[in-house]
């Protein structure tokens, strides 16, 4: 194995941030030698990109209480192959291959040729299900399981999504339909018949109609209610199409800062409060679960795009733009020897 690899760093954030990241071809490769017996060193084939790799550098203080030293990596979702391991762990094996996704936004991201994860963070790749569907599962799959929890959902409970076909919507769809819920998604017209293939029962669209406007007049009906988007006027004005004691889950906020953050996390602690805020949880036991219903066909990860490792940038200008079908992923490494 090389000493040095090659991997995407930023040091300051000038204007953009897919214009303030450059590849760099000799970053040192992590030393086994330093692996905890919790850690493993992984070959990364396959990187999925999130909001959060760049929301967070371009928030300023709020990012540089977050990710300390410099220059760092991005990326917190992958799926590589395990090529060290300390000696004492005996529940993986080197050659074997692995999915999951970082805890948390650190200095050292994915977007490089090898990555360091935590046992924790991970689960073998099952049998039969490719690297850019396990990559492509992260974070994104994680927040939608925590999304929809099976005891706020029976038979028939109707559920809305706000954001039904971007990365974390096109999970909730699955997972709602899979506890048989009724689901209502809101999404452009071109992603509707998508929505529609996991399993929405109901379609608005937004560029058509005003969602907060159909959701009223539809009245209170809805027993739970998720927010991908992170449009904070639907929270305000929820009671009116939620029933009584229902619950409105907030996924996404538009963007990383103070005011939006407080804002969401004070109608979390107000007495009486109908909301919670979901964060990222990403762990082994939640990355074993979804594997299992890949393999047996009841979860699928969409994919809009892949691009090579060369064009990361790129991947990251989709992804900003909002209109990604599902997941964007990048080909780290070669999967012709898997």
């Amino acid at each position: 194995m090389a000493s040095t690899m090659k991997a995407w760093q930023w040091t300051t954030i000038q204007d953009k941030f897919e214009n303030s990241i450059v590849l760099n071809h000799d970053v040192p490769v992590p030393d086994k030698s330093t692996l905890t017996s919790s850690q493993l060193l992984v070959e990364v084939i396959t990187v999925a990109i999130n909001p959060v790799d760049y929301k967070v550098p371009e928030s300023g203080w709020i990012g540089n209480i977050m990710i300390r030293g410099r220059p760092a990596t991005p990326g917190i979702d992958f799926c590589g192959r395990i090529v060290a391991k300390h000696q004492s762990n005996n529940s993986f094996t080197e050659g074997q291959l692995v999915f999951g996704s970082l805890k948390k936004v650190a200095k050292s991201g994915t977007l490089s040729q090898y990555t360091v994860v935590s046992v924790d963070e991970c689960a073998l790749l099952p049998d039969g299900v490719d690297p850019d569907q396990g990559a492509a599962t992260g974070c994104a799959a994680t927040t939608a399981l925590q999304s929809v929890p099976s005891e706020l959902i029976k038979p028939g409970s109707r559920v809305f999504i706000n954001g039904g076909s971007g990365g974390v919507g096109t999970y909730t769809i699955q997972f709602a339909k899979a506890l048989s819920a009724r689901v209502t998604a809101s999404c452009s017209a071109r992603n509707a018949e998508l929505c529609k293939s996991l399993g929405a029962d109901e379609i608005i669209d937004y560029t058509e109609t005003d969602v907060i406007t159909v959701l009223k007049e539809q009245g209170q009906i809805y027993d739970l209610v998720i927010d991908n988007v992170g449009n904070l006027d639907l929270s305000r004005q929820s009671p009116a199409f939620m029933k009584k004691g229902a619950t409105f889950m907030q996924v996404g906020i538009e963007s990383v800062n103070a005011r939006d953050i407080l804002t969401v996390f004070g109608k979390m602690f107000w007495p009486g409060s109908i909301l919670r805020f979901i964060q990222m949880k990403n762990e082994a036991a939640y990355f074993t679960q979804i594997g299992k219903w890949m393999t047996e066909g009841k979860v699928r990860a969409v994919i809009d795009e892949a691009f090579e490792f060369e064009d990361v940038p790129k991947a990251y200008e989709k992804l900003k733009t909002g209109r990604a079908r599902g997941k964007i992923i990048v080909h780290v490494g070669n999967k012709a020897s898997l």
